[in-house]
Parts: structure tokens; C-alpha cells; sequence
């Protein structure tokens, strides 16, 4: 019976217990450093991807706006005259333009 006590007791040298032994271990690990810098540069090129798009949707929407939507609107302007026009063209009975 005392050899089963001396084999259960575990040999302390510090007042940690095993798994903070362990753990100190495994944090002090060249892996987990290697792991951690991986982490921190894919966190880095991430915000400078997002910073980078934000800046380019932002270009891309102010150039929209300022030509893109001014042309749609004057096209539509030119086609409700045409249609106007055509439709007081039919109403008078005089014929309509042919279409260039």
C-alpha cells in the first residue's frame, strides 16, 4: 500500500498544479508564437484590404453619381419629349416624323 501512495503523488517542484504547468508550456511554445504573428499579420492585411475597398466604393459611387445618373436622367427627359411629342402628333392628325 505506501509503494500505490508514492506512486499517485506527483512530484512538485513549484506550487503549480499540472495543468498550469502544462499551460505555461504550451504558451511558451515556439509553435504558438509562430501561430499567434501568422494570426496578427492576417488581422493586419485584412483591415488594410477592407480600408483599401471602402476607399474604392467610395470613388466608384461619387463618379456614379456626379456622371452616370445625370446622363440616365436626361435620357429619359429626351424620351418623354419624343413620346409627348408623338402623342400630340397623333391627337392633330398630322403624321409622325419617321424614326432616324
Amino acid at each position: 500500500m505506501a509503494s500505490a501512495n508514492k506512486r499517485l503523488a506527483l512530484p512538485s517542484n513549484n506550487n503549480e498544479g499540472i495543468l498550469a504547468r502544462v499551460s505555461s508550456t504550451i504558451s511558451q511554445s515556439p509553435i504558438v508564437h509562430k501561430g499567434q504573428q501568422a494570426a496578427s499579420d492576417v488581422a493586419y492585411v485584412a483591415k488594410r484590404l477592407l480600408k483599401s475597398t471602402g476607399k474604392a466604393a467610395w470613388i466608384a459611387g461619387t463618379t456614379f453619381l456626379i456622371l452616370v445618373v445625370p446622363l440616365i436622367i436626361e435620357m429619359d427627359r429626351e424620351q418623354q419629349l419624343t413620346e409627348h411629342e408623338m402623342q400630340n402628333a397623333s391627337l392633330l392628325g398630322t403624321p409622325s416624323l419617321p424614326a432616324k
